[in-house]
């Protein structure tokens, strides 16, 4: 990391989702269609922003990833994204006003203006040959990988060191992002243990994971995927919430699988 910069641990007040009681959430890859806004503004929205643009500012290399030939996807993207703004945001003369007050040019780099907009993580995919490809990545919130080694890889590739990422799965993964429609999301859930609040956690492959012990909070990413009509890219949004365990539900810490 970039001079005294480090993490800072930001948590939600509830888990509003259990993946773990929807088959069609929880398996991969299955997916429900998105009601309301794909675009999510939580309780930890202003945190999370500050912490979006620390890391822009501290580590942009380690956040941002382009493969040539992606910029017109990008811009597509800024527009969806500018036109799916949800309840909380204002545009007036080529500035949003956010829900935490600060405003916002619309002009810029794609990636930079989406990065100082909304909480989530943004992933561009593309057809080429027999496999969707990451052409572009906006990743401040990395739950143990990077983007450096992901970038301009296929889903199978990028997916490898997961063991249960057979070929099987790749090509009913694949078959999910062919199949996606324009212009209406769909979306899955994860849940992940973690010792600490701490939402960038990159991890090269090969690294070992973090030792297993009676975690502290739950991650879970609501990951979204939308169809981008004009270029055909595939968005792969991904919104983190970060849940201290004694805030859960008695219910949720039952039933949650990782507990």
């Amino acid at each position: 990391m970039t001079g005294s910069f480090r993490p800072a641990e930001i948590t939600q007040d509830l888990l509003p989702h259990t993946p773990w009681d929807d088959p069609a959430l929880s398996r991969m890859p299955g997916m429900r269609p998105v009601a309301g806004p794909w675009i999510v503004v939580d309780e930890a929205y202003a945190a999370q922003m500050a912490e979006r643009e620390r890391l822009m500012a501290a580590m942009p290399d380690a956040i941002l990833a382009e493969t040539p030939g992606a910029g017109p996807a990008m811009e597509e993207l800024r527009r969806i994204v500018l036109a799916s703004l949800p309840d909380g945001f204002v545009r007036a003369g080529g500035t949003v006003t956010c829900p935490d007050g600060r405003q916002v040019s619309e002009e810029g780099p794609p990636f930079a203006v989406l990065n100082a907009l909304v909480q989530e993580d943004l992933l561009l995919l593309d057809r080429r040959d027999d496999e969707h490809v990451l052409i572009a990545g906006l990743l401040c919130f990395p739950a143990h990988w990077t983007l450096a080694q992901k970038i301009g890889r296929p889903l199978g590739r990028i997916h490898r060191p997961i063991p249960v990422y057979d070929d099987a799965l790749a090509l009913r993964v694949q078959r999910l992002f062919d199949r996606a429609p324009p212009g209406r999301a769909m979306w899955r859930a994860n849940v992940l243990p973690h010792d600490d609040a701490v939402l960038h956690r990159p991890r090269l492959e090969g690294d070992p994971r973090p030792h297993s012990r009676p975690p502290c909070y739950l991650r879970s990413e609501r990951q979204t995927i939308l169809r981008l009509p004009e270029t055909g890219a595939v968005l792969f949004a991904v919104h983190t919430w970060i849940v201290p365990v004694e805030r859960l539900t008695e219910d949720q810490r039952a039933r949650c699988p990782v507990l």
